[in-house]
């Protein structure tokens, strides 16, 4: 599935001379070469050359160049310029601090530095419950990777997973007014991850952990949480299975049936698949078969101490089926991906129950093409924000953990995530609901508002 993406975007400035129509040779050859242009300006026009500027999107990098190439074969046109819009996005990071106080007297100095701050570090050591109050740690949550897992590019270390950490500090800010900020380890090691977040924590109000591979990840997240005073979030883990939840949630609605009755097949039994599937345990499903890269977990697959395995054996494929995932599809009521491209065939998603619901979830290419699935599909929904129903995080962290840090919370528990997860979908009205919208927009402010309520009552 090719298409085009703002990620690719890019802006061409190109001359050619006015008898030429640079304009129309521009765009003909841009059009053509199946990017989407946004944009065009025209930067000069002289009766010796015409600039112009041309902004499109493009589906990767090798199509950006080729489109270039393309134009820069062409005799009449000359291309000056190549500006990558998001490299253009990034110079010089995403997020900044600023000051909430003014600093323009000594009077103001003397407040907010020495000699009055004295007074607030002596109150705070008097009664360190005060730093919540006195200080930004009732705003601020530390966004923690080692850079083991980022997105789907692997392992490529905590430098290289800064911007997406930024990225999602800007996130926090945006929607729900959170402080975050990117705390990126130069360590792989559970022992001292642990140890270096237990030691920055009293700045934070909460722990946002995010891209530590499993399943080491577990293990961080299972001790931080017996090590600390303040909520840890596994985003990677709890944030998807929030949202899967809230858009199966309604899904089920739209085709009228209810979850412990269904059969589920899940492909992806790592850090968010299992997150998944016990929150959909938790809410209520039974029937749930499980493939990661070894194939279906079932009672006689081998643990190999995988505390993920372990769980979905005692928990999930009641029937012990032990086929192959082509198999498990027929009749199956509900499939969700969070693997790889390509896992399904049409057949596949052709065998499966009436009014089936397909979330394929793999970014940037999912299971199986949306277009075939919607052949066969009621629902379908996909980690892409080219097409309808995107499960995204977004949904789901900002409102958390505003209601987290509201509620001056401690520990995060299941009932939480499905309260969340609730008031994600309530956000949806009955008018509102159909197959091409199940989740509600990531920019709609009552998602944040009704997450936050949601998380704080249940604390």
């Amino acid at each position: 599935m090719a298409s085009t993406s703002p990620g690719y975007g890019i802006t061409i400035r190109v001359e050619g001379p006015p008898n030429s129509q640079p304009v129309a040779l521009a765009t003909t050859i841009i059009a053509g070469a199946g990017a989407t242009i946004t944009a065009l300006d025209v930067v000069e026009s002289l009766l010796e050359r015409v600039v112009i500027d041309i902004t499109c999107d493009t589906i990767d990098s090798t199509h950006a160049d080729e489109i270039t190439a393309a134009i820069s074969a062409n005799p009449e046109l000359t291309v000056r310029k190549v500006s990558d819009r998001t490299f253009l996005l990034h110079l010089g990071g995403k997020i900044e601090i600023a000051s909430k106080v003014p600093l323009k007297t000594r009077d103001d100095l003397s407040r907010a530095y020495t000699p009055g701050v004295a007074r607030i570090c002596q109150a705070i050591a008097a009664d360190p419950s005060d730093a919540r109050r006195l200080t930004i740690k009732r705003n601020t949550v530390a966004v923690v990777t080692d850079g083991s897992a980022v997105l789907g590019l692997g392992n490529i270390g905590p430098a290289a997973a800064l911007p997406v950490m930024e990225g999602k500090a800007a996130l926090f800010k945006r929607f729900a007014d959170v402080d975050a900020w990117p705390v990126c380890l130069d360590t792989q090691d559970v022992d001292e991850i642990v140890r270096t977040v237990q030691l920055i924590a009293p700045v934070y109000g909460g722990i946002n952990l995010e891209d530590i591979s499993a399943p080491r990840c577990f293990e961080v997240e299972r001790r931080l949480r017996e090590l600390l005073d303040i909520p840890v979030f596994h985003d990677d883990q709890h944030g998807a299975a929030i949202v899967v939840l809230a858009a199966l949630r309604n899904a089920l609605r739209l085709v009228k049936k209810d979850l412990k009755d269904t059969k589920i097949v899940l492909s992806g039994a790592g850090a968010a698949g299992t997150a998944i599937a016990r929150l959909l345990v938790q809410s209520g499903a039974v029937n749930i078969i499980g493939f990661d890269k070894g194939g279906v977990i079932c009672k006689s697959t081998s643990d190999d101490g995988d505390e993920m395995r372990t769980w979905f054996i005692k928990n999930c494929n009641p029937s012990d089926f032990c086929g192959n995932i082509s198999e498990a599809m027929k009749d199956a009521d509900i499939f969700i991906g969070v693997s790889a491209p390509n896992v399904l065939t049409e057949a596949d998603v052709a065998s499966m129950a009436p009014k089936s619901i397909i979330f394929a979830l793999a970014n940037p290419d999912p299971e199986i093409d949306p277009a075939i699935s919607r052949k066969y599909a009621a629902v379908v929904a996909t980690g892409r924000s080219d097409q309808p129903n995107q499960i995204n995080n977004v949904l789901a962290f900002p409102g958390i953990f505003r209601g987290l840090l509201d509620a001056n919370a401690h520990k995060i528990s299941d009932e939480m995530l499905v309260a969340a997860a609730n008031a994600i979908a309530d956000c949806v009205s009955p008018e509102q609901l159909n197959a091409s919208f199940i989740v509600p927009s990531v920019f709609d402010p009552n998602v944040v508002k009704s997450v936050a309520a949601a998380v704080k009552k249940s604390v």
